[in-house]
């Protein structure tokens, strides 16, 4: 079985990323997603505790242009919530992979991580859509 050490960021198909902070990781949608998305004006997260499995929406981001739900990489519970962005949504564009974090989670599942794309097939992905 894989380490989760093993990934510093990893991607979904879905657009979002986890960034390996020890034992948890910090989620948000990706660069590429919010530079598709255009000005994000409202961003919905969850409550602390709450858990998830893999693929369930677990907030939304309206820009501009559209609204888009935002899934849970992997099964999870949330730690913590980026409060900065109730106040300041700009941050998803100005910083998507860095103060824009969504939530901090931690993996109840960690043999997922292994199924999703590090930086370079992310790339990839994203050059194919």
């Amino acid at each position: 079985m894989a380490s989760s050490r093993m990934f510093s960021t990893v991607y979904t198909k879905e657009h979002e990323y986890l960034k390996a902070d020890g034992d948890t990781y910090f989620m948000g949608i990706s660069d590429f997603a919010q530079s598709e998305l255009g000005d994000v004006v409202f961003v919905d997260l969850p409550e602390v505790g709450a858990e998830f499995s893999q693929g369930d929406a677990l907030g939304s981001v309206e820009s501009v242009k559209a609204a888009s739900s935002v899934y849970a990489p992997v099964d999870c519970e949330i730690v913590e919530i980026n409060e900065s962005l109730e106040d300041n949504h700009a941050l998803v564009n100005e910083s998507a992979e860095g103060e824009g974090w969504m939530v901090k989670l931690k993996a109840t599942s960690p043999d997922q991580l292994s199924g999703l794309m590090d930086a370079d097939a992310y790339a990839a992905f994203c050059n194919e859509e």
